[in-house]
């Protein structure tokens, strides 16, 4: 099914009928498809899913366009960004084209779908904002992080699942929960591993996204735990290029206070969750393990 999925985004990019915007997208990383799975999961017999999946696909990869040049990324998943090769005005333009391709071939769908997925690309949008002026200080409140976490990465993975269960006629608001514990876990799962993972599995430094300003669920556990002057000495490695003593000194102060672990039980909890509200489902289930215990 997933195949089916890969060739109708090729073939929703082909129908924007601009060749360079198709050579370009033809460069990205598809990654995962773990939204354009979850919907496959959810609703594998509708005729309709593939291109519901395909479209989600083509939303969450303009967020990562438009995520990379507000971060000047120069790497997506390895390989140079296209605002790295390209430019950041040709990915901003690259970003729009597949966010309006993705909302034209949504107005065929059901209201209620189409509201859903429309309304969780605005949270995601919203939530971007908040990271950007989150990562200006070193932000020490959890809730505001979460809340953070759940608009720029859950919503849309919750809006899959909703939508994927109105396809199939299934408990939409079960399956929305579902996908709300999925996202917050495999986001808290990426932070986690922007610390645990070398530089070659995650196709770029180490401790990046504390280098870039982010403040992390790991790192507000460890400010939790530290004494005043070594608070003092993590908020000032806050949004700076860390040495390699620095990383080790942060790792190793993670390390004496077991805040991965913490962290990954956090996770866990969401993920046990997910599965409690939606009952029995294996296929589902499989999607949760894969989340939880991914290497990158």
């Amino acid at each position: 099914m997933l195949e089916t999925v890969e060739t109708l985004i090729a073939k929703l990019i082909d129908e924007v009928d601009y060749p360079h915007a198709a050579e370009l997208f033809k460069k990205l990383s598809g990654g995962k498809r773990l939204r354009a799975r979850l919907v496959l999961t959810i609703a594998p017999s509708e005729p309709t899913a593939p291109l519901l999946g395909a479209i989600v696909e083509l939303i969450h990869a303009a967020s990562l366009l438009h995520d990379d040049v507000i971060d000047e990324a120069q790497l997506r998943r390895g390989v140079p960004s296209v605002n790295a090769t390209e430019g950041s005005k040709t990915a901003i333009m690259l970003g729009d084209i597949l966010y309006s391709k993705a909302f034209s071939e949504l107005t065929s769908f059901d209201p209620r779908i189409a509201r859903s997925v429309a309304e969780s690309v605005t949270r995601l949008s919203v939530g971007e904002m908040m990271d950007v002026g989150m990562a200006e200080s070193f932000n020490t409140d959890r809730d505001l992080y979460l809340k953070m976490l759940y608009l720029k990465t859950a919503t849309l993975i919750e809006a899959c699942a909703y939508s994927a269960a109105i396809l199939a006629g299934k408990d939409e608001q079960a399956y929305a929960t579902y996908g709300k514990n999925l996202g917050l876990a495999f986001q808290i799962v990426d932070d986690i591993l922007d610390i645990t993972a070398d530089e070659a599995t995650l196709g770029k430094p180490s401790l990046n996204d504390f280098s870039e300003g982010k403040v992390t669920l790991p790192y507000i556990d460890l400010y939790d735990r530290l004494d005043a002057p070594l608070k003092e000495r993590l908020v000032k490695s806050h949004a700076q290029v860390l040495d390699e003593d620095e990383k080790q000194w942060i790792r190793s102060q993670m390390d004496a206070f077991n805040i991965i672990e913490h962290s990954y039980s956090h996770a866990r909890s969401l993920c046990d969750e997910a599965i409690g509200v939606i009952g029995d489902d294996a296929a589902l289930r499989s999607i949760v393990e894969s989340v939880i215990k991914r290497s990158h």
